[in-house]
């Protein structure tokens, strides 16, 4: 049985919580990475059977089986009260257009960041237009893929090296900036190893214990999956 979804009415708002309409194998897997971060998620169909697959391997998500170009539906599952939304469906085309207006012009709205799925360069353009933050194509990008840059946003490129272990390139987080990578001590903090540092297309591999971080320098740095999360998310 679906459950009651717990942050609409008058004045809730979950910060950090998410909306991805539309859960095929793209909407699917931002929703599953999404949740294995402990985000909160609402997860929005037409079709009740991929609402129920995505439950049995998810239990936490909050499903709703609703028209999604119908805006008092997406208003009632309470759409309009999370931070960011995904638009995940690309077809029908109509259907991609219509909800990526609605939750762009619906008011009230506490949305900050819309993010639709595009087919092509023509449907990417009718998005943009019509205000999507952000297009993505699945020919371009997993889900997968979409959903660790929306939990860690410093995230820029990750490469496993086996089930454990992986290679970062991460963007330098602001507290790290103007100071030395002894200063940081990521080995001891994090226990992971930092590779290489400094402005993109001009790192420096190895660099020295007394390089300093500046303001939108990358790092790229190796070690289990768990420390490397630990370092992003922080």
């Amino acid at each position: 049985m679906t459950r009651l979804w717990p942050w609409g009415g008058e004045g809730a708002r979950t910060p950090g919580a998410f909306a991805v309409i539309g859960i095929g194998r793209f909407g699917g897997a931002v929703c599953r990475e999404l949740l294995q971060a402990d985000a909160e998620v609402l997860a929005l169909d037409s079709n009740a059977r991929p609402l129920e697959e995505l439950r049995q391997s998810s239990p936490v998500v909050e499903c709703r089986v609703v028209d999604c170009t119908d805006e008092g539906a997406l208003r009632a599952a309470g759409v309009f009260e999370v931070d960011t939304v995904v638009v995940a469906v690309s077809e029908p085309l109509e259907v991609s257009i219509t909800a990526t207006l609605i939750v762009k012009d619906a008011a009230p709205s506490r949305v900050r960041q819309l993010i639709a799925r595009a087919s092509s360069d023509l449907h990417e353009t009718m998005l943009l237009r019509i205000g999507a933050d952000r297009v993505v194509f699945p020919s371009r990008m997993q889900g997968a893929r979409l959903g660790q840059e929306l939990v860690r946003p410093n995230l820029l490129e990750r490469l496993r090296l086996d089930e454990r272990h992986s290679i970062e390139e991460i963007r330098v987080p602001p507290s790290f900036v103007g100071r030395s990578l002894v200063q940081i001590n990521l080995r001891r903090q994090f226990g992971v190893t930092v590779l290489a540092a400094g402005p993109a297309g001009r790192l420096t591999v190895s660099p020295p214990a007394s390089y300093v971080l500046s303001e939108g320098e990358l790092l790229v740095v190796m070690g289990s999956c768990e420390a490397l999360d630990k370092l992003i998310s922080g």
